[in-house]
């Protein structure tokens, strides 16, 4: 009887033993699968990345972004004489006003004559001179800082 008992409790572990392999496997299957899937999405995902730098690419040839400007855009050629050597610069304007007044920049404005001056652009020789009266009374009124 104890042979018998001892062949039942050898049967049930190896009942036991090859339930539990089969889980292993089948647990390994189920994450082979899933890495499979992963690598699938990574190598679609640098497929993908691959194209779009080849895309980039082609976007940002100079030869396509000039041809585009020439279409598009009214550009002129650049003129020799557009540039010029940086001692040729104008001189910084003398300190106009005290450093201790409340508006120090608004000051410097004021002083200023026409619009071209505040601005810094260069004044067209065949526009007008800049009326001051009437760009006071087309501009925006002033702030007093004395008030």
């Amino acid at each position: 009887m104890t042979l018998r008992v001892l062949n039942l409790i050898v049967i049930g572990a190896l009942i036991l033993a090859a339930a539990y392999v089969y889980r292993i496997k089948f647990d390994s299957t189920v994450q082979a699968e899933r890495l499979a899937k992963i690598r699938g999405e990574v190598r679609r995902a640098r497929d993908a990345v691959a194209a779009l730098r080849a895309e980039w690419s082609e976007l940002d040839n100079p030869a396509r972004i000039e041809g585009l400007a020439k279409r598009h855009l009214q550009l002129k050629p650049i003129a020799p004489t557009q540039f010029d050597s940086l001692d040729r610069l104008p001189e910084l304007p003398p300190q106009i006003v005290k450093p201790d007044s409340p508006d120090p920049i608004g000051a410097v404005i004021e002083t200023l004559e026409g619009p071209a001056a505040a601005t810094g652009s260069i004044v067209s020789p065949d526009a007008p001179p800049a009326d001051n009266a009437s760009a006071a009374k087309t501009s925006s009124p002033a702030v007093n800082p004395d008030h």
